[in-house]
């Protein structure tokens, strides 16, 4: 009888899986959206396919904003529960209240057109970024795609 072979893991999948990255995607595009919608200027009530095409391109941003806001928590919230473990709380005591706040401004985009909102979710995606490379020991630029 052969002897079994004893694995271990320290997170859910093999290293390298879990990166901030893409809720940083995520969260541009939240803001990229609250903009477009922001700068956005509605014709005359008057002209109906000028109003249409608005309500249209309204419409659109809004779905995008709102599916990217829930695509940021849920990359936030893998993060969170997954790869954070309780020992780093011993370096990083704002741990969960950073997570928490991140996940409440995913909500608040998704119901909201908040340029103040969107950029705060980006703050709090870039101090997640810190966080989770200050927790594997690598210095990895915040770059942002927009």
């Amino acid at each position: 009888m052969k002897t079994p072979i004893v694995a271990e893991a320290h997170c859910d999948g093999p290293c390298g899986v879990y990166d901030p990255a893409s809720a940083r995607i995520a969260a541009e595009a939240v803001q990229s959206m609250t903009k477009k919608m922001l700068a956005l200027t509605p014709p005359s009530a008057e002209d109906a396919g000028a109003m249409a095409a608005y309500l249209n391109t309204m419409a659109r941003y809004a779905a995008i904003k709102e599916e990217e806001a829930q695509t940021c928590k849920d990359e936030l919230l893998v993060l969170w529960t997954d790869f954070f473990k309780p020992q780093h709380l011993e370096t990083i005591p704002d741990l969960h209240e950073t997570f928490w706040h991140a996940a409440k401004l995913c909500s608040a985009c998704k119901v909201e057109v908040s340029a103040e909102h969107a950029q705060e979710l980006m703050d709090a995606c870039q101090a997640i970024h810190e966080m989770f490379w200050s927790v594997k020991g690598r210095e990895v630029s915040w770059i942002r795609a927009s």
